[in-house]
């Protein structure tokens, strides 16, 4: 199980500076992202999904396929939100916004599993507990006075994070009827298509640096969220969001190792709690 912090944490962070180097050429708008770099990621998937195919009949119940349906919308929502953020502020002002979404995501489970029984969500305070203190941790370490400035950026953000966690927290609910991977494949071409249609982005011509860099990005989101359902489904999903927030812990000590960089000693007092947490779970 402790690939799943590794792989998602640099999946996360690459992504995410991949996604601001694209999208603050002035050439880029979001819709035209978002239209290009959806297919990406379904142009990436295409080698594997003829090996990993699987789809229950239940997916094609009605009421499966409108939860389906709230996810793409949700998904849709949260990253117009997060791609105009990343646009138009830098990383590091909206970081602390961004950094919401997995105590968003804890907190829904929780909501979730009081209302849908225990079976899909932790339900086990030894989890949940040293979830929470890690999550408010994670955003204690992120908050400095100058960048809790509340712009429309910055709000845009939050509402990234808050549609993200309601998007991941709701698809747990059917992500049983499918494989990882073919789930992804077709929330991600729904996703593509419903925005080629809406947009009418005009992607042939996105120059070839550009679009190297967008099935980049594409192939990365791949990976990190094929281990994030993955590990929905056979650690939960409270145990799974713990495991991620590993990822700053990553960063830090990337940073004073490989970069130089200096420690602020709220990301050591942060390190060390989220560490803690998660070493608490596994014992």
């Amino acid at each position: 199980m402790f690939y799943i912090p590794f792989l998602g944490a640099l999946a996360l962070a690459s992504g995410t500076i991949l996604e601001k180097l694209t999208l603050k050429k002035k050439s880029m708008n979001i819709k035209l992202y978002q239209t290009a770099v959806f297919l990406a990621i379904v142009l990436a998937m295409l080698p594997f999904i003829y090996f990993f195919w699987k789809m229950d009949m239940q997916a094609l119940q009605p009421i499966n396929l409108l939860i389906f349906g709230i996810v793409i919308l949700f998904s849709i929502i949260a990253n117009l939100f997060v791609f105009y953020s990343l646009k138009w502020e830098k990383v590091t002002n909206i970081e602390p916004a961004r950094v919401l979404e997995p105590l968003f995501v804890i907190l829904l489970a929780v909501l979730f599993s009081y209302f849908l029984g225990g079976g899909l969500y932790d339900r086990n305070l030894g989890v949940i507990i040293p979830a929470l203190i890690a999550g408010l941790a994670l955003i204690f370490s992120h908050i400095k006075k100058h960048h809790l400035n509340f712009n429309k950026y910055f709000v845009a953000a939050i509402f990234g994070s808050l549609f993200f966690a309601l998007e991941l927290v709701i698809s747990r609910i059917i992500l049983g009827f499918y494989s990882p991977i073919t789930f992804y494949f077709l929330r991600s071409s729904a996703i593509f298509l419903i925005s080629l249609l809406i947009f009418k982005p005009k992607i042939h011509k996105i120059k070839l640096r550009e679009g190297s860099k967008i099935l980049i990005t594409g192939i990365i989101w791949f990976v990190y969220r094929i281990v994030i359902y993955y590990g929905y489904l056979n650690y939960g999903v409270i145990f799974t969001t713990l495991m991620i927030m590993l990822g700053p812990v990553l960063v830090y000590v990337f940073a004073y190792t490989f970069l130089k960089e200096r420690l602020h000693w709220k990301n050591i007092v942060a390190a060390a709690i989220i560490l803690g947490a998660v070493l608490y779970t596994l014992i």
